[in-house]
């Protein structure tokens, strides 16, 4: 693990009696940080309460870096090589949130397969741009997601957010949206449709799931009041 750069964090400040104020997230980024830049745009806006206190890349090359930088968070770049075991990488990327008091991880486009630790299960966060259990799994990401949907033809698709566990895209539902497959799209334009309804979803899903409303019973996830 390096630490490719440090600086304040974009809390809140204060204790606050809305526990998504309170609450303290790391966003896993291994690409362009769509999902990144997204939340941060609705932090800005008053939209989104949640503070994102740290951004883990498995690359230090990744755009999203850029702007979580822009931002002012604290950045870590952890690296899965092929002489790591799943137990090196799974501290390389926990061990700063456990030193930032990470309460929530949220993975956004992470392409890494890691191990979820005791401390953090029921904690780590994703959103899949497929209505899963269909096109979901190893290998199944980007544009390979979009164009098998084509493949089979399918006339819905959609996303999915939904806790992680140690297996590609198989811990417990939180949320799902569908999203119409048109006769004339390609698998940009059918991305670019579904990625739409990411936006939107992902924030609202995340708003519930710390403060409190969703329960999660085995695999069944019930809306509570709060």
């Amino acid at each position: 693990m390096s630490q490719a750069e440090s600086g304040p964090g974009a809390s809140c400040g204060g204790a606050s009696d809305d526990p998504a104020r309170a609450a303290r997230l790391a966003v896993l980024i291994s690409g362009g940080g769509t999902t990144l830049r997204n939340l941060l745009e609705l932090r800005a806006r008053g939209e989104f309460a949640p503070s994102i206190e740290l951004v883990i890349s498995s690359s230090p090359d990744t755009r999203g870096l850029e702007f979580a930088r822009a931002a002012g968070i604290p950045t870590v770049v952890a690296r899965k090589t092929r002489d790591l075991d799943d137990a090196t990488y799974s501290r390389q990327v926990f061990d700063p949130c456990r030193e930032r008091r990470i309460d929530w991880v949220v993975m956004g486009g992470f392409l890494k397969h890691v191990r979820i630790p005791h401390d953090y299960a029921g904690r780590v966060v994703n959103i899949h741009p497929s209505l899963i259990p269909a096109f979901s799994g190893h290998g199944m990401y980007g544009l390979k997601v979009h164009q098998a949907v084509l493949d089979y033809g399918a006339a819905l698709t959609g996303c999915t957010v939904h806790l992680v566990d140690d297996d590609y895209d198989r811990g417990p539902i939180l949320a799902q949206r569908c999203v119409p497959v048109l006769p004339d799209d390609d698998a940009a334009t059918l991305q670019r449709r579904v990625f739409r309804e990411e936006c939107r979803l992902y924030p609202e899903t995340l708003e519930k799931l710390v403060r409190g409303s969703l329960r999660v019973e085995g695999r069944r996830v019930r809306s509570m009041r709060v």
